[in-house]
């Protein structure tokens, strides 16, 4: 099935049914645990926003496969030409300590990029969507990135060490506090709210395909540091540092970092 904005519109549902849930969960006491060896954290709202999406989105587009954070992997789902892939709560640390800047991030992607895309804010009530080729929304409203090249008064967010290194070779941006969604802090180029966001490698899919969508949706653009597009459900998941800005201060920001990439890495 592709990409339209029927589904678009059952895809926005589900998202705030989710959404509600991972509120509900929150303002009760809820089990947090920690997984993998880099400590990473997990509540019962990652997995019950998880179950809830598992449940509902395969309805939607029958035969699609399935990625997310907190699923084990099923390889059948690299055979397939179309696919979810899910974070059901991006920002887990913020989720458990209350603060508002995280999200439930999906996109469905075929052969490899993404074709629908919804990154929901729940707290802040802020729910952004695309479809490919039928441009960006935030609340209903069209969103397009800054214009412009210059990096005199650039607002830029990412990793603390990134923001000391650009800051070095273009010493007027203004560095923004951390967003703790990786995919919303993306996103924040979509809609002006950032000239120009970075995100350190090893990111994963979950991570970065709704966000990839609706940059590019936006009129923005979103690659490694090589300016190379990103390809998902591929048998690796996990990406390189990325920047995210409007075209023309992307292209600014590939040509200050080529020649320090492995700074940047």
């Amino acid at each position: 099935m592709p990409a339209n904005d029927a589904l678009r519109d059952a895809l926005e549902a589900v998202m705030r049914e989710a959404g509600e849930l991972a509120r509900v969960t929150s303002r009760r006491p809820f089990k947090r645990w920690t997984k993998g060896d880099d400590d990473s954290p997990v509540s019962e709202g990652d997995i019950a926003v998880n179950d809830l999406l598992r449940e509902r989105l395969p309805k939607l587009t029958p035969g699609a496969g399935w990625l997310s954070e907190e699923t084990e992997d099923e390889a059948a789902a690299r055979a397939m030409r179309q696919a979810w892939i899910v974070d059901p709560i991006d920002g887990t640390r913020a989720y458990i300590s209350g603060r508002t800047d995280w999200t439930i991030s999906v996109a469905l992607v075929e052969d490899g990029r993404p074709v629908l895309a919804a990154l929901y804010a729940p707290v802040t009530e802020e729910m952004f969507l695309a479809v490919r080729g039928r441009g960006a929304t935030l609340n209903g409203e069209p969103m397009r990135p800054n214009a412009g090249e210059d990096m005199t008064g650039a607002k830029v967010a990412g990793p603390k060490r990134y923001l000391e290194k650009l800051e070095k070779i273009a010493p007027a941006i203004l560095p923004q506090p951390k967003v703790h969604s990786l995919a919303l802090r993306l996103t924040r180029v979509a809609h002006g709210a950032l000239d120009a966001a970075f995100s350190s490698g090893g990111s994963h899919d979950w991570d970065l395909a709704a966000a990839d969508l609706l940059v590019h949706e936006a009129g923005g653009v979103m690659t490694d540091l090589a300016g190379r597009e990103l390809r998902f459900n591929r048998p690796k998941v996990v990406h390189g540092a990325l920047i995210a800005a409007g075209p023309a201060r992307h292209g600014a920001l590939i040509e200050l970092v080529r020649d320090r990439m492995p700074e940047f890495a």
